[in-house]
């Protein structure tokens, strides 16, 4: 079975970029041939006149190489080593033969070639067509068997009166099978007229009738563009090929017109069927367009985007994600359609029972957040007993789905706030989730649906609503105001401090000490906190002061106290307010002055020492005594 990585090459090979191997262009008096030649070669023995290499973006640029030992037939071949996974070589091996002037191919109707390699193994993607720039009159083969005997192959020409000047000869695409390389090699490369090849039948979308509901300014592109020949060997072969080769036609332009690269707009309201003919073939697959005329977007979120992690929104910035339909089957029956009008990008999912959004490279830690926010919206009126769930799954400390240390809690949304034919905000609550034991490695949100035949879906995103501030604060802590002649200043950067002062003293605790900047402020962190001491070098007169001030932060305590000491010892604590996660005051941070009067019966003439007990991290600042 291939690993992941391959099913990447099939679905870019149109966009790659090019890297140019300049070791393997021709003299430039061989580019200076006669325009459009009929020269039918490729390779055989080696370059034939005029073509260049160019191997495709991340993939091993040494990859190919002209191979004097094994070859079908005369003196040389073409011998590709794919690479390893991971290999720092690059991730695959895929390029490009080309000519810099055009060839007439019209008078052949195949590219065929003989390959083997040292195992069996499936190809990714090889044909003809890549010219380096619109790659017009691409077409190819997706999942080339091979193995070690040569064997001949012929990949169809769709068209070849469109053939007229051509300057993309054959471009191949192959990643490690089983995450291993190996090697293959392609010989006797030309374009023919091949006896018995005839062309069977032609499909848009794959040969489906699909239907789809739409709005004024929604664009969309036909894909699934397939054309099947008959080879002289029985074999039907469908070829991939580009829009180029079809001729698109609405039944309705009043409603939805498409262009030549079958990209359809919809302008009107009705309905409207795309179809398209290969020559004088007919293509099966049609496109039915149901334009419900203007089209109303989801509510633009206002929630500031510094507290917002989000799946799927144009307002803020999207987290990397997997995927936004990961079909699995065969139980899902899920597809989407997904749409952008007006430059908004929409979900749209149909022949709904379930779908998943994962998001696991990497997951999410969600744990500064308090809501997941979804809007939704049901095109078709509120079915009786419709339901719809949204699953949140919790990948564990792994960061991988399973292992037995996964969590997950279904929400149920049924009306009256389930409604159809309007946009549905959800704010679902972390603190509902009772199933979700932690929200640290977030990976998938899973949509269900009872009596909901599809939705549309955008914004979909995690927030914090002010109930729940961040592990680390993201701003400093308040300016002091008090002047300086009436403060006393253990720890601050507004202050000139006490000097001398041991803020981590060896009492044994577990508590782990640091200092760290937060928006440039230098400020004091008690991570882990059990109890933690300050000691200073000399006692502190402090009995002139009426206050003690300190600024704290906490994310996660529950218990935090505050000692005064003087020699004894004698201590007195002062509790302090930490309503775990809670945000209580300025983006967090909370300032007090406490009366020195509720320290007694410390000496206040003889302080010696600070004291801190309790849980959690504590970020602490401006610990300083004034009037």
């Amino acid at each position: 079975m291939k690993n992941i990585f391959k099913q990447i090459f099939l679905k870019s090979v149109l966009g790659l970029s090019m890297l140019l191997v300049l070791g393997c262009q021709r003299d430039i008096s061989e580019l200076q041939q006669a325009e459009f030649s009929k020269n039918p070669d490729v390779f055989i023995d080696d370059f034939s006149s005029g073509l260049n290499y160019a191997a495709f973006g991340g993939s091993a640029p040494k990859a190919f190489q002209v191979d004097a030992q094994v070859k079908y037939a005369g003196t040389k071949s073409m011998r590709f080593e794919v690479p390893d996974f991971g290999s720092p070589d690059g991730a695959y091996a895929g390029g490009t033969f080309f000519t810099a002037v055009g060839r007439d191919l019209s008078d052949y109707n195949a590219l065929s070639f003989w390959i083997k390699a040292t195992q069996p193994a499936s190809i990714d993607v090889i044909g003809f067509g890549n010219d380096l720039g619109e790659n017009k009159y691409q077409a190819s083969i997706a999942g080339l068997p091979v193995n070690t005997n040569w064997k001949k192959v012929y990949i169809p020409i769709p068209d070849p009166a469109k053939m007229t000047s051509e300057r993309g000869m054959f471009f191949y695409s192959e990643g490690p099978e089983n995450n291993s390389g190996y090697t293959f090699w392609i010989d006797e490369v030309k374009f023919e007229n091949v006896p018995g090849i005839a062309q069977g039948s032609a499909a848009i979308l794959n040969g489906v009738d699909k239907t789809v509901t739409s709005f004024i300014g929604v664009n969309q592109t036909i894909d699934g563009l397939i054309s099947t020949f008959s080879l002289p060997n029985g074999v039907n072969q469908a070829v991939t090929i580009t829009p180029y080769y079809f001729n698109f036609v609405s039944s309705n332009p009043a409603v939805a017109t498409v262009d030549n690269l079958g990209k359809v707009s919809t302008v009107g309201v009705g309905s409207a069927v795309i179809t398209a003919t290969l020559g004088n073939t007919p293509a099966s697959g049609s496109l039915i367009v149901n334009s419900s005329g203007n089209f109303t977007p989801a509510p633009t979120p206002v929630t500031d985007p510094s507290k917002v992690i989000s799946i799927f929104s144009d307002t803020y910035t999207n987290v990397p994600v997997d995927y936004y339909n990961g079909y699995w089957a065969p139980y899902q029956t899920t597809q989407s359609a997904d749409f952008t009008v007006n430059g908004n990008n929409v979900l749209n999912y149909f022949n709904f029972n379930f779908v998943g959004i994962q998001f696991s490279s990497p997951t999410i830690n969600a744990s500064s957040t308090s809501h997941l926010h979804a809007d939704i919206y049901l095109p078709n009126a509120l079915a009786a007993g419709a339901s719809f769930k949204v699953n949140v799954l919790n990948f564990g400390n792994d960061g991988a789905p399973g292992g037995g240390d996964d969590s997950n809690h279904v929400t149920t949304i049924t009306a009256p706030v389930l409604q159809g034919q309007s946009w549905v905000s959800l704010n679902i609550p972390f603190s509902a989730m009772t199933g979700l034991t932690s929200r640290t490695h977030l990976g998938q949100i899973i949509f269900e649906g009872m009596n909901i035949p599809g939705f549309y879906a955008d914004n979909i995103y995690f927030y914090n609503d002010g109930s729940i501030i961040p592990a680390t604060p993201t701003s400093a802590a308040p300016a002091p105001t008090h002047a300086a002649a009436s403060v006393l200043s253990i720890f601050s950067d507004a202050y000139t401090n006490v000097a001398g002062t041991n803020l981590n003293p060896n009492w044994g605790q577990n508590t782990i000490v640091s200092q760290v900047p937060i928006a440039g402020n230098n400020t004091l962190k008690y991570a882990g906190l059990n109890y933690q001491g300050t000691e200073f070098a000399g006692p502190l007169n402090v009995s002139s002061y009426g206050f003690l001030h300190i600024d704290y932060y906490s994310a996660n305590s529950n218990n935090l106290k505050f000692f005064l000491i003087s020699p004894g010892p004698v201590e007195k604590a002062y509790t302090l307010a930490v309503p775990s996660g809670l945000g209580v005051n300025t983006n967090g941070w909370k300032s007090i002055s406490i009366p020195l009067s509720a320290f007694s019966p410390v000496n206040l003439s003889n302080v010696i020492q600070f004291k801190a007990e309790g849980n959690g991290d504590i970020f602490l600042d401006n610990i300083y005594f004034h009037n």
